[in-house]
């Protein structure tokens, strides 16, 4: 009976994960054991940082437009406009959101 040698594909996996491991401090970029930890990891941060990320960018809308009273002036006026859709008329329209701020006081 002759032995089974996985060389190939135990090669290409193993290169596969020091690859993305490249960059990481001490034997983390070295050592294959190492490596596929925390590379692992790596990859459960980066998909809970992705969450993470709508969440920040949420709060960071609400703040800019100071939220609770200018909503609800704006659910009273009818004007239906997300969150996010505010933040950037703030930024880039100044103008446009000051007329619906006063808008808003109105109602």
């Amino acid at each position: 009976m002759a032995r089974v040698k996985g060389g190939t594909v135990t090669h290409a996996r193993r290169k596969r994960v020091l690859k993305r491991a490249s960059g990481y401090f001490g034997s983390k970029h070295l050592l294959f054991k190492t490596a596929k930890e925390q590379v692992m990891h790596s990859l459960r941060y980066a998909y809970i940082s992705r969450r993470d990320r709508k969440r920040d960018f949420r709060k960071l809308w609400i703040r800019r437009i100071n939220a609770a009273k200018f909503m609800f002036g704006l659910k009273q006026a009818n004007i239906n406009i997300n969150r996010k859709m505010l933040s950037e008329l703030a930024i880039n329209d100044p103008k446009a959101f000051a007329d619906l701020v006063k808008t808003a006081k109105k109602a």
